[in-house]
């Protein structure tokens, strides 16, 4: 079992950048795919990216790609998602989650805001 706690959220400007981190507890981070997602309100939660084990395949929707980048450091448990030129639309709150071998994201942390004023 892996724990997650996102930290990083915050008010942005259009245009500006944030960083946001998710710490996972437990020896055994480096077995898990990690994924974000995120929810706007009164919308459905959506993928946002992902991040292969060994950080040799990423994925992105289509809405984030070119502008969001997902990355991990196993030895410090901890999953990134920079989000450069960031747009009203990106806001939400953002989940990481983890994903094992029932290839589903069974674990979730508790969500960052991420507001983007226009």
């Amino acid at each position: 079992q892996v724990q997650l706690v996102e930290s990083g959220g915050g008010l942005v400007q259009a245009g500006g950048s944030l960083r946001l981190s998710c710490a996972a507890s437990g020896r055994t981070f480096g077995s898990y795919a990690m994924g974000w997602f995120r929810q706007a309100p009164g919308k459905e939660r959506e993928f946002v990216a992902a991040i292969s084990r060994n950080d040799d395949s990423t994925l992105y929707a289509d809405s984030v790609k070119g502008r969001f980048t997902i990355s991990r450091d196993n030895a410090k448990n901890t999953v990134y998602l920079q989000m450069n030129s960031l747009k009203p639309e990106d806001t939400a709150v953002y989940y990481c989650a983890a994903r094992g071998v029932s290839m589903r994201y069974d674990y979730w942390g508790q969500g960052t805001q991420v507001t983007v004023s226009s």
